[in-house]
């Protein structure tokens, strides 16, 4: 039986010990998904994880969905291979966003896996937007909650997106990349029930029926709001490190700061629910 400590690291995170999640049982399992619920990203330190075990465990918590646009890692669609290398200067994630909120159905989260670090730096940072919403004034709540937000994954990943070529090879299918999403601009979280911002800036455009120069000034306060260090946790990479996040309550943002060295980590993400205010 494997004995679960559970330890927060502030407004967003729990680092979680005492478990292999090579081989986790039901009632281990039982336990994480009440953290998640709760503090919206698990930390496990010294997992030794192979491919599919990675996709083993993924699968307990839901459907996997194999990204359109970020390279795969060889005879395993399941994972995104998320790599810079030692001669590369921009990395992928270098900015604060919200994965596949781009999608009318966005994902639950993702299972962040490292398989190689560099020997300081290359941290990611997480930010909670339920604790970000609380701390607004009721004045700003209520108005949010009237609103709805566009979000596209066309400038991103499209087909006249401009990438440097150095990322060449990194992302594919950018004829996907045509679906707009409508989303409320608060969510009720469907597992703690806190409402949660869901916007951020990598992939929202505006409010519905505002313009992007109205919305503009707006979306720039909830993002520096969003972004303040108390809402927020820095985490430190190891080797057999994996950090699982909510999508629909969490910001994440992948430090650039490693420059020389390489880093490789493993992604897979887990399909969600349609989001609703």
């Amino acid at each position: 039986m494997q004995h679960i400590k559970v330890v927060s690291t502030g407004a967003v995170g729990a680092m979680i010990s005492g478990v292999d999640l090579a081989q986790i049982d039901d009632r281990a399992l039982t336990e994480l998904r009440l953290a998640f619920a709760d503090h919206s990203v698990l930390f496990f330190r010294d997992q030794e994880l192979t491919p599919k075990q990675h996709i083993a465990l993924a699968k307990k918590w839901g459907t996997i969905n194999i990204n359109r646009f970020f390279a795969e890692v060889s005879d395993y669609p399941e994972i995104a291979e998320v790599r810079k290398e030692a001669g590369q200067k921009i990395n992928i994630g270098g900015g604060w966003h919200t994965d596949h909120s781009y999608d009318q159905i966005p994902a639950l989260g993702s299972m962040l896996y490292a398989r190689e670090v560099p020997p300081s730096g290359g941290d990611t940072l997480y930010a909670s937007t339920c604790a970000a919403f609380d701390s607004l004034s009721r004045g700003l709540q209520k108005t949010l909650l009237g609103l709805r937000a566009v979000h596209s994954s066309r400038h991103v990943f499209g087909a006249d997106t401009q990438r440097p070529d150095e990322l060449e090879g990194r992302f594919g299918n950018a004829e996907l990349a045509t679906q707009d999403a409508v989303h409320p601009a608060v969510i009720t979280h469907p597992l703690s029930g806190r409402k949660s911002l869901y916007v951020n800036p990598g992939f929202t455009l505006h409010f519905e029926g505002w313009t992007e120069a109205e919305s503009a000034p707006l979306l720039q306060y909830l993002y520096q709001h969003i972004a303040q260090p108390e809402h927020t946790y820095r985490f430190q990479w190891q080797p057999g490190s994996l950090a699982f996040w909510d999508n629909r309550a969490t910001w994440h943002f992948a430090v650039n700061d490693y420059h020389g060295h390489r880093r490789l980590m493993h992604r897979i993400t887990i399909e969600g629910e349609a989001v609703a205010a």
